[in-house]
């Protein structure tokens, strides 16, 4: 009997997908995997990461065992960069990192930004920022009680406090002032969020730019009436936060369209909020292992149900998605991505 070549090209591809997963089982057995995070204990990241951290073992072949390493530096930089050039490619690495690093690492800013992030064998990202906001928290007992009076200018500045280069927190108060007319001043170098959150709590600075999800997680008594605490802008967001429908979004306030425009990109990586990637050269068969357990993870009752005591957004994304943004990113008019570059120079922690 003979058969036909594409019936033996098939029975040859399904005869070795066995072998293959074999193979992928076998190597990760007993094996562990590091999982770095770019910023210190107790913050937004650290949660996210150690959420997937519990559970994405469970969904790889061979089971193996995944460890959480804080890697703090530079907004996340060092943790990129360690990714990118200096972890093992075999697929026993894993990084998430600040949500702008995929973004800077395409404008080329600066020579310390060691990373291509297209060369990345990305996992996805834990949220689209579906249900959540990047949102202005600030001290009620401050000067400025209105987002109508820190667009003032010649009056008090907002004081903010941030982290180093890279950081969203810091950059976004810079297109604020620049969309919306935010009169701000910021203080950066705060190591991480746990600090900047106590920075807040001693009055050493007026306020800062978080996730929503990550002051339900750290310090949901703020959100509460009469807390000492109000939101007075959201970021990220196309409409208005279901919690805060009283609370304006930067598009709303934007000066003119051309405004709106740039507040829109500089949103986009906010598509991939909770980013987690491998080393570029990972070998084929273990990539897809590790992006399918990623996705498996984020389906499973026990990752939900966590996810939901924690009080974090879970929207994923796929790790082809993180793929077409990167593209639209890529492809933005220059004058938008020159703005961009010459923002993450001025925001230089």
């Amino acid at each position: 009997m003979r058969w036909a070549p594409h019936i033996l090209a098939l029975l040859a591809v399904l005869l070795t997908l066995p072998a293959q997963a074999d193979a992928v089982s076998d190597f990760y057995r007993g094996k562990t995997v590091s999982l770095a995070v770019g910023y210190g204990p107790g913050g937004g990241y650290d949660i996210y990461a150690r959420l997937v951290a519990r559970h994405l073992g469970r969904h790889m072949p061979g089971q193996p065992n995944v460890v959480v390493q804080n890697m703090p530096g530079a907004g996340s930089l060092r943790a990129v960069n360690w990714l990118h050039n200096l972890a093992p490619k075999d697929g026993t690495a894993v990084a998430h990192f600040s949500r702008n690093m995929p973004l800077i690492g395409i404008l080329g800013t600066n020579p310390n930004f060691q990373f291509d992030p297209r060369r990345f064998t990305w996992l996805g990202s834990s949220s689209s920022f579906a249900d959540d906001a990047y949102i202005l928290i600030v001290r009620t007992d401050i000067p400025i009680k209105t987002i109508d009076e820190a667009r003032r200018s010649g009056g008090d500045p907002l004081v903010l406090g941030g982290t180093a280069e890279g950081a969203t927190g810091n950059d976004v108060p810079i297109v604020l002032r620049d969309t919306i007319g935010l009169n701000v001043k910021q203080v950066v170098g705060y190591p991480d969020s746990g600090a900047l959150f106590l920075a807040m709590e001693r009055g050493e600075v007026h306020g800062r730019i978080t996730d929503l999800s990550s002051v339900k997680a750290i310090k949901p008594e703020w959100l509460k009436p009469n807390s000492g605490f109000h939101v007075l802008v959201q970021f990220a967001r196309a409409t208005r936060h279901q919690d805060f429908p009283n609370v304006p979004t930067a598009r709303e306030l934007a000066r003119n369209e051309a405004a709106r425009l740039l507040i829109e990109l500089a949103e986009m990586p906010y598509q991939l909020s909770r980013p987690f990637a491998a080393p570029p050269g990972v070998p084929a068969d273990r990539a897809r292992a590790l992006q399918r357990a990623f996705a498996a993870a984020h389906r499973d009752p026990q990752f939900l149900a966590d996810a939901a005591k924690m009080r974090v957004d879970v929207s994923p994304v796929t790790a082809e998605e993180v793929v077409g943004a990167l593209k639209r990113i890529e492809s933005a008019p220059p004058q938008q991505l020159d703005y961009l570059r010459r923002l993450f120079s001025e925001s230089k922690g």
